[in-house]
């Protein structure tokens, strides 16, 4: 029987493998030099900015507060015209002034006491009182030239009744017949009824209305336009008192009732 070592296939010596330990060492030492390479410039890039202070961020600026808009100015003109003043109020004494050279009196009493006369008083004391008031007012006379297409804001012609009968008392307006502005002379003509008689106590004498006032020559000489009445104060006779003694009363009493008129206010 052979020894079973004799039959025991020889050994062959392998070589070893070769072992990667020694590219591996060589890799760590590669990397630690590069590290201690770096190490200084990255440490001073990291100090520096570790000690650079930060800026403190920009507080926000408030926005500036609205600006006060102002309204654009224009150049201030002055007009080149001036409105118109108001028509003046006119005034006519009854029979006064001259026509053609000669003296019209009007009414004639028994003892000489002429229409003229209180027609003039009377008027005149109108006038004052208006213009007191601050009226711009005229003063005409029966055959004035100013007549003529005149315009104003109202015209009044002032006359006293005949002294026939002598028990005669009262007052009496009338506007033209025709009138061309019938509704606002109807107003005129209650204004100065109302007013009148309210100062002076006479009554309304309608009934003895004649031609000689609705046909009154001034009312188709001024402007038609013109509101125009004739007013007969009284009776020379019957109301001789109070045309003669108190023509202050007889004057307050017309002027309020052309004020009525001018103020629009209730008859």
């Amino acid at each position: 029987m052979r020894d079973a070592s004799s039959h025991a296939r020889p050994q062959r010596n392998i070589p070893a493998a070769p072992t990667s330990a020694p590219r591996f060492l060589a890799l760590v030492i590669l990397l630690a030099a590069l590290g201690a390479l770096t190490h200084p410039l990255w440490g001073s890039t990291r100090s520096a900015a570790q000690n650079t202070p930060t800026e403190p961020s920009p507080v926000p600026s408030l926005p500036p507060p609205p600006q006060e808009t102002s309204l654009p100015s224009y150049p201030i003109t002055t007009p080149t015209t001036t409105p118109p003043a108001p028509l003046p109020i006119g005034i006519v004494a009854g029979h006064s002034g001259e026509q053609n050279g000669i003296r019209d009196p009007g009414a004639i009493c028994p003892d000489g006491w002429e229409e003229v006369e209180i027609n003039l008083d009377i008027a005149q004391r109108v006038v004052d009182f208006l213009r007191l008031l601050g009226y711009d007012v005229d003063l005409l006379g029966e055959y004035d030239d100013n007549l003529q297409g005149y315009r104003g804001r109202v015209l009044v012609s002032i006359h006293a009744d005949s002294c026939t009968p002598p028990e005669a008392s009262g007052f009496k307006v009338a506007h033209a017949e025709d009138s061309a502005i019938p509704e606002e002379e109807d107003y005129l003509v209650a204004c100065l009824t109302s007013r009148y008689q309210a100062r002076t106590g006479l009554s309304f004498h309608r009934w003895s209305i004649t031609p000689d006032m609705t046909e009154y020559h001034i009312f188709y000489t001024i402007d038609r336009g013109t509101p125009a009445v004739i007013i007969e104060v009284g009776f020379m006779g019957g109301d001789r008192d109070l045309l003669r003694d108190h023509p202050d009363v007889v004057a307050r009493g017309v002027a309020e009732g052309i004020l009525c008129f001018i103020r629009g206010e209730t008859p």
